[in-house]
């Protein structure tokens, strides 16, 4: 199956568009591979001395993801990215973040602690002015806020089960007095599903079979997170999933640009006979017998649905990176919209053992290392077409000559005049880099005469810079 964002034969001139706004970014990955600092941020630890001031309760399962960090790491690594760092997201985050000089980070990370952890270092972040390929907080939050999503996603009309919430802070749940729970489920007595509003890897996940089994089954829920509890209508059909993306993918290493957000690894999770519901990556690892590509043959109006249901929640939520899109059918078949995953797993697949997302890499053309480039150029395009203020630094590294752009292989026939043009070349650089470092100078200085005002007028010297 050939990735949906292929062209057509009756789009030329969107193709020759395509070819040289493609090329363009292409060309600007490369130029960064040697001049930008990234940082893959994982889960910091709170018991780590200096990782918090005072440690709180987790209302989300906390775990670090820095094994699925280092996934990523290595896969910019081995695409040419000269400087890649790993760090935990704590409270010295932004410390380390300034003395590695980094300009750009990769959000892997669920949060350290608290309340909508997840949103906290996208906050610290944008706070800081630090771009990053990952959602912003808003979405992370909503995202991982499974009533604030729902709510959402019927407001915008994307179909979702019958749900309502609880939050034992008002005291036990009791459904013969609460009135959101009638308008919510009328006269449907279960079963029902009792969850975290804010988890992962379906973790405190139950399954009760009535609305006497309610009550029990909230305080317990509640009690492992101190947080609000989902109460959700249990369907019957078929589980499913699917992975949504920006438009910009690089199936082979080549990118090109789709129409709409990029639809891929629509997979049916197979529930063994003792599951309701897919069970925890955390006691069952996701082997490849747990999981059955979508056909797109036999089910070619599924897999329609679902990809509707993934550009809708994609363009809808204003989403800028990856999400895994969980649905699942009632007993006639009907395809409802269980959550939206903002922080999707990435592992690499290794012997037996992969991800939802990589999974269904090769069906879109793609590997691993397609998948990592895809989501960092789509977010780039995005921040130098859309965030360009808040990226002024990338666009200073592209344009700043580099010192081994100047570096050629002297002329055969004059090796002399080769050396002559390297000298002159790094002269100029010198003389660029003198001149910047002393309007940074200037910058900071608060009081006293300028020391342009008192010299005469320096005009920058440029050459032009061989792009490769």
């Amino acid at each position: 199956m050939m990735p949906e964002s292929k062209l057509t034969s009756a789009q030329p001139q969107a193709a020759a568009v395509q070819v040289n706004d493609m090329a363009v970014l292409g060309e600007q990955i490369e130029r960064l591979k040697s001049r930008a600092r990234l940082a893959v941020i994982f889960g910091g630890d709170k018991s780590n001395s200096g990782g918090v001031v005072y440690q709180t309760r987790n209302t989300r399962s906390w775990k670090s993801y820095e094994a699925v960090a280092q996934d990523i790491a290595a896969s910019l690594r081995r695409q040419g990215f000269h400087h890649v760092d790993l760090m935990p997201d704590d409270m010295r985050l932004g410390d380390r973040l300034r003395r590695q000089g980094i300009h750009l980070a990769w959000l892997n990370t669920g949060g350290v602690q608290g309340y909508n952890p997840a949103a906290h270092a996208s906050a610290m972040l944008e706070m800081m002015g630090v771009p990053y390929v990952g959602h912003d907080p808003l979405a992370a939050t909503t995202l991982d806020n499974k009533h604030s999503f729902k709510r959402e996603a019927v407001c915008a009309g994307i179909p979702t089960p019958a749900f309502t919430t609880w939050n034992m802070a008002r005291g036990p749940f009791r459904p013969d007095l609460n009135s959101r729970f009638a308008r919510a489920f009328g006269d449907y007595a279960g079963p029902f599903v009792v969850k975290p509003v804010s988890g992962r890897a379906s973790l405190h996940v139950h399954v009760v079979p009535d609305v006497a089994s309610l009550p029990a089954a909230i305080a317990q829920v509640y009690g492992a997170t101190d947080n609000v509890v989902l109460v959700e209508q249990y369907l019957p059909g078929r589980e499913y999933c699917i992975a949504v993306a920006g438009p910009i993918i690089a199936p082979g290493g080549r990118l090109t640009r789709g129409s709409r957000p990029f639809t891929f690894a629509a997979l049916e999770r197979v529930l063994m006979p003792d599951e309701r519901i897919f069970t925890s990556m955390d006691n069952r690892p996701i082997t490849d017998d747990r999981l059955k590509p979508v056909d797109p043959r036999r089910d070619a109006k599924l897999l329609d649905e679902m990809r509707r249901l993934g550009h809708e929640t994609y363009l809808e939520f204003n989403l800028g990176s990856l999400i895994r899109l969980d649905l699942r059918a009632d007993a006639n078949g009907k395809v409802f919209v269980l959550e939206a995953n903002p922080k999707p797993d990435l592992k690499k697949p290794t012997a037996g053992v992969t991800s939802l997302v990589s999974a269904g890499l090769s069906e879109a053309g793609m590997e691993y290392d397609d998948l990592i480039l895809s989501l960092l150029a789509d977010r780039l395009d995005f921040l130098f077409a859309h965030r360009r203020g808040a990226v002024g630094h990338l666009v200073e590294l592209l344009e700043t000559p580099n010192l081994f752009d100047f570096v050629r292989s002297p002329a055969p026939d004059d090796p002399q005049a080769s050396l002559n043009e390297l000298a002159t070349d790094l002269n100029l650089l010198a003389l660029n880099t003198s001149i910047n470092a002393l309007r940074t100078g200037n910058e900071a200085v608060n009081a006293g005469p300028n020391p342009r005002d008192q010299a005469p007028d320096i005009k920058i010297l440029k050459r032009s810079v061989p792009t490769k």
